[in-house]
């Protein structure tokens, strides 16, 4: 199991969904985990279940103003940040003839530009440290889009190559780049509401993923575990990209 012991993490979308469960995961792993979340009173929450390993910050990925302030509140409490966790991001499903431009620079504002900016915003930390871990939960929609996803899958897959081009340059830095491509995970923004479709009895390990089967992944990449480990990138899918389990 990684040893996250008093390692200070930022998770942005802390408050919900997959980032909730990493969150709780990386503390019990020792970790002292720094909620991120544009509903601070969400995160309030969502520390206080946690205890005293978790602490709260309002942030919003896609302002700048929110991540300086946020480094600076981190730099105040703990004094260093180990890694970081790129969890925050939204999913709108439109038919492309009927996607705007507006639906479309929202989800580059979130999925994508809200990336880059904490990616940017770290680095002065962790080369200081000459240490650190960025792990950027992407998807396996990057490589293998669903229907009426496309702006979606398009910020996905820069976020890829964005990833990778990172790890180039910061590698020297001693900090680490990595990503996770979640398949379909039990979270309301998943499901949205309307349970778990028969779909995911069809792929090779027959069930929808839990959340905290991702955070996992997550643990393993902010840990020592994966020291030689940047520009990765790691599919936990249940097969899904494989194809059909049913004959």
């Amino acid at each position: 199991m990684p040893d996250l012991n008093g390692e200070v993490i930022l998770i942005t979308g802390g408050n919900r969904g997959q980032g909730k469960a990493i969150a709780e995961h990386l503390a019990i792993l020792g970790a002292r985990v720094v909620i991120g979340a544009r509903q601070y009173e969400s995160a309030k929450d969502v520390a206080s279940s946690i205890g005293g390993s978790a602490y709260p910050v309002q942030l919003d990925v896609t302002k700048q103003a929110d991540w300086e302030a946020v480094m600076d509140e981190i730099g105040e409490e703990f004094g260093r940040l180990d890694t970081l966790v790129n969890n925050a991001g939204i999913l709108k499903r439109k038919p492309f003839t009927k996607l705007t431009i507006d639906d479309y620079q929202e989800l580059v504002n979130v999925n994508q530009f809200g990336v880059f900016l904490g990616m940017q915003s770290v680095v002065p930390f962790m080369e200081k440290q000459q240490k650190g871990s960025i792990v950027n939960n992407v998807s396996i929609s990057a490589f293998a889009p669903i229907g009426q996803s496309t702006a979606y899958a398009a910020t996905k897959a820069a976020v890829v190559a964005m990833s990778k081009a990172a790890a180039i340059e910061l590698g020297p830095k001693g900090i680490r780049v990595n990503m996770i491509h979640p398949g379909g995970v039990e979270t309301e923004m998943a499901t949205q509401g309307e349970g778990v479709p028969d779909f995911y009895q069809s792929i090779p390990l027959g069930r929808i993923g839990q959340p905290v089967e991702i955070a996992k992944a997550v643990a393993f990449l902010a840990s020592n575990e994966s020291s030689y480990c940047t520009g990765t990138e790691m599919v936990i899918d249940g097969g899904m990209t494989l194809g059909s389990a049913n004959v």
